[in-house]
């Protein structure tokens, strides 16, 4: 039941008669898990709790960082080093006092995630990585739970719901498995307008809402993309794949692939690397000649660097002839993902001594110089 003051809040709600006090009350009596707490989870996280979901799972293990201030609105400079999970917790109950929100500061894993997964109604993902999207997937098809999921990339987002119903379709009929580690850069990489999560994020709220509700045109089947350059809204169907391993398969989810064992470290074998703390060495001794090879692109250099020669590596097939291939190189991008790819691309050219900054400038940051920018 609705106590007084809920009935003040929700006034709006009231008006509407696809809402009503009997849908205000599905909502409080609702449970939903967000499953990231960053610049989807931010729009997400706040909206619901506006509206009354009576219980908000945050299920993430991230701690708030300078850069993700300029998307993840639910967070201020204050916040910077707190986990995220604590911070919005806080923020939520003090938006709304009149909802129970549980906090889990932990990453999504193939042991916990049909056991927290179960007891919520619906699942909301917002998370930023192929494993954890297949896994929320997977988990939530197995304890027959509706999954909204959204994601963003630069300028473009997109939003669905998958596993609403037995004959709905799952994630794994858009995309069966994920694409090659480092093919598909992230968002640190890549960038993302500070703004399209907020779009994005609401949608997704939106979506939640309508299923707790049984409202309106769900996107079940269909999968919403948005591109805020050209503000053009598309939608494509979206069907049970005839072959998919969950909906026709049914595949047993233990059996299922373990995508978290895919990392960037994996994804290119025989790769020579060097520690940040040996190259520190390198650089101070002076002893050893080599050419340190940023493969960045250039905004990233312009927030920090090591004073190597940038060449960021969409220019490098371009400009490989420029290079001596009897020099020796000490590769490093931000994380040593595409700093991996150069070296490989290298090699394949005929270069002889190239060697991979391993965790790139990031691990320079943490371990060498901690007043180095980080973003």
């Amino acid at each position: 039941m609705l106590n007084t003051e809920e009935l003040v809040r929700y006034s709006r709600h009231f008006s509407l008669s696809e809402v009503g006090v009997a849908g205000q009350e599905k909502l409080k009596s609702a449970r939903v898990l967000c499953i990231g707490a960053g610049g989807l989870g931010s729009p997400l996280l706040l909206y619901l709790a506006a509206a009354g979901i009576g219980t908000i799972g945050i299920m993430d293990d991230d701690f708030v960082d300078l850069s993700n201030l300029q998307r993840q609105v639910l967070y201020t400079t204050q916040d910077i080093s707190k986990k995220k999970v604590d911070i919005a917790k806080a923020k939520l109950a003090e938006l709304n006092p009149h909802i129970n929100i549980i906090a889990y500061a932990e990453r999504l894993n193939k042991e916990n995630a049909l056991n927290i997964i179960k007891n919520y109604d619906v699942i909301a993902d917002g998370t930023d990585n192929f494993p954890t999207r297949y896994l929320v997937n997977d988990a939530c098809f197995h304890a027959q739970k509706p999954n909204v999921y959204a994601s963003i990339f630069q300028f473009e987002g997109q939003c669905s719901v998958f596993n609403a119903h037995k004959n709905a379709p799952c994630y794994r009929c858009l995309y069966d498995s994920p694409p090659p580690a480092g093919l598909i850069p992230n968002c640190a990489e890549g960038g993302v307008l500070g703004v399209l999560p907020g779009m994005i994020g609401t949608i997704q709220a939106i979506e939640v809402i309508k299923l707790i509700l049984n409202i309106g045109s769900s996107l079940i089947g269909r999968l919403l993309t948005v591109d805020a350059l050209s503000m053009r809204f598309q939608e494509f169907e979206i069907k049970q794949h005839p072959d998919c391993r969950l909906c026709t398969h049914h595949q047993a989810f233990e059996t299922l692939p373990d995508y978290s064992l895919i990392s960037c470290a994996t994804a290119i074998d025989n790769i020579d690397e060097i520690s940040v703390k040996a190259l520190h060495q390198l650089l101070r001794d002076k002893k050893q000649e080599f050419m340190l090879l940023d493969v960045r692109e250039r905004h990233e250099y312009a927030i920090c660097n090591l004073g190597g020669v940038l060449i960021p590596l969409g220019e490098l097939n371009n400009k490989i002839s420029e290079l001596d291939k009897h020099k020796s190189y000490v590769i490093h991008c931000k994380s040593g993902e595409r700093s991996r790819k150069t070296v490989k691309l290298l090699k394949e050219a005929g270069f002889t001594s190239v060697k991979n900054l391993s965790g790139g400038i990031s691990a320079w940051a943490r371990e060498i110089d901690r007043n180095m920018p980080v973003y």
